[in-house]
């Protein structure tokens, strides 16, 4: 039976774990594929070839019976504008669909888990994001085969137009959320809420980090919505090393994560976000140690600390005085009563 939910793959320069990533879909054969490509950096020895070659395997590679549609830069459109523009060049031909990067790993239940979600949740509009992620280390959530969380992965993914619609790559309405005061809303541990705050003031302010997915995860969060996430992993994660541009550890412990069947599936009995997977996630993906440090090195340096120090100093130095009158009188005391 024909997979139908459309499938947008994003390609760059690297025709190995495209090759990978084309065999895994080739399983589910999508009868409508989309693919895009980014153009080569021409300061990189040897991208262009690289490109090329990707370009050449995707051609050569798509071999089962299916409508392909083709959208190859000429120039270098970067993180940021590349797959964003690719991403919203898909939704505008397509009403829902399910988005895989060239070192995005699916396992065979991902497809289908896709499929069913979008149609589950078609018109539920609390629903923005399905992800194939899964990083609470064997843990499981909630009474079903997936949770909510307000958290978008994006290692695989799917999703509908009346969401992506609303995506802010500029982040033009950062600054009316910041000044809202609502961030205490969407974040209630101060330390993470002053993780994201911090990204997207660089993104606002510098552009940096070079990339699209941050903006992604801020429009859903600023729309209050949820996303679906396994509790088992379905897609992995093939691409960290030399040759990735964010993810170039390849000892990190998010590479290469295992995948597992997740069917028959098991439909949660609530749509509520699950708090403490997210709290999880905030410590164990996102490096909430080095946030929390830095939140603490902030703290210390501030005038509130400083304030508090000096008063638990003068205080230690007035119970230090009190113990030894005390001392001192109950000594006089004794050598009178002698």
């Amino acid at each position: 039976m024909a997979f139908k939910i459309p499938v947008l793959l994003i390609a760059y320069r690297r025709p190995d774990t495209t090759k990978q990533v084309i065999d895994a879909i080739r399983v589910a054969a999508p009868e409508r594929m989309f693919v895009a490509c980014d153009g080569a950096n021409l300061k990189n020895p040897g991208e262009a070839e690289r490109v090329a070659a990707t370009r050449a395997l995707i051609e050569r590679e798509i071999d089962w019976p299916c409508k392909i549609e083709r959208r190859y830069s000429e120039t270098n459109q970067g993180c940021k504008m590349g797959p964003s523009s690719a991403i919203t060049w898909f939704f505008e031909q397509v009403d829902e669909g399910i988005i895989l990067e060239d070192d995005t790993l699916p396992h065979p239940d991902f497809f289908p888990f896709c499929a069913e979600l979008l149609n589950r949740y078609r018109d539920d509009e609390r629903i923005w994001h399905i992800s194939g992620n899964n990083f609470q280390d064997g843990q499981l959530r909630g009474d079903g085969s997936y949770y909510f969380s307000h958290i978008a992965h994006c290692w695989g993914w799917a999703s509908w137009r009346r969401c992506w619609k609303h995506y802010d790559r500029d982040l033009k309405r950062w600054p009316a959320l910041k000044a809202s005061g609502l961030m205490e809303t969407i974040f209630e541990d101060p330390v993470e809420r002053s993780y994201w705050a911090g990204i997207w003031d660089d993104l606002l302010e510098k552009g940096q980090p070079n990339a699209w997915d941050y903006q992604w995860c801020f429009t859903v969060f600023s729309e209050g919505g949820l996303s679906v996430v396994p509790n088992r992993n379905l897609v992995s994660n093939v691409g960290f090393g030399p040759d990735g541009v964010h993810c170039l550890d390849a000892g990190d412990p998010l590479s290469n994560m295992p995948v597992s069947k997740i069917y028959p599936l098991t439909h949660p009995t609530s749509i509520l976000r699950d708090a403490a997977a997210d709290a999880y996630d905030f410590d164990h993906v996102f490096g909430a140690d080095v946030a929390r440090r830095n939140a603490a090195a902030r703290y210390h340096n501030s005038f509130f600390f400083k304030k508090k120090l000096r008063l638990q100093n003068l205080f230690n130095k007035l119970l230090y005085r009190l113990n030894r009158s005390l001392i001192h009188g109950g000594y006089k005391a004794g050598q009178k009563k002698d």
